[in-house]
């Protein structure tokens, strides 16, 4: 079955208990966690729901300072990050210590114009460590 993206209604922001409600409790946990901590002092993001007409849903976009880190979006039982990085990364994320599937999904993904996605699906707090270690190396590049 096919994975179903949330948060559609315009009309419905996604605060706490929306995305609680849409996530179930152990999911709203694990991306309640993760924001408090990328939204922290060591890492300074600001998280901007905008509900987007093209796509028809609720996206977070992750900013630090005017700089695009990552978008998000909810799924039916998992989050989604979906960072873009330009060919030129490519020798770098190939050093990063984050699990081989992470590289090997980022190396056989279609460039979007001229970034290459990396699309990250997110249920547990396992997931968190590489996720964390891809945040840090995207807010270095210029």
């Amino acid at each position: 079955m096919e994975p179903q993206m949330l948060l559609r209604n315009p009309e419905i922001f996604p605060t706490n208990e929306v995305l609680k409600d849409a996530l179930g409790d152990a999911v709203f946990c694990v991306l309640e966690s993760f924001v408090e901590t990328v939204t922290s002092e060591n890492y300074g993001l600001t998280v901007e729901w905008r509900y987007y007409n093209d796509g028809k849903s609720w996206l977070g976009k992750v900013t630090y300072k005017q700089k695009t880190v990552f978008w998000l979006s909810v799924w039916a039982g998992f989050f989604k990050t979906s960072f873009f990085f330009k060919e030129k990364h490519l020798e770098a994320i190939a050093a990063l210590p984050v699990s081989t599937q992470i590289k090997e999904e980022f190396c056989s993904a279609k460039l979007i114009g001229r970034l290459i996605p990396m699309i990250i699906e997110i249920n547990k707090v396992e997931d968190i460590p590489d996720l964390l270690t891809i945040i840090r190396f995207k807010k270095k590049l210029k």
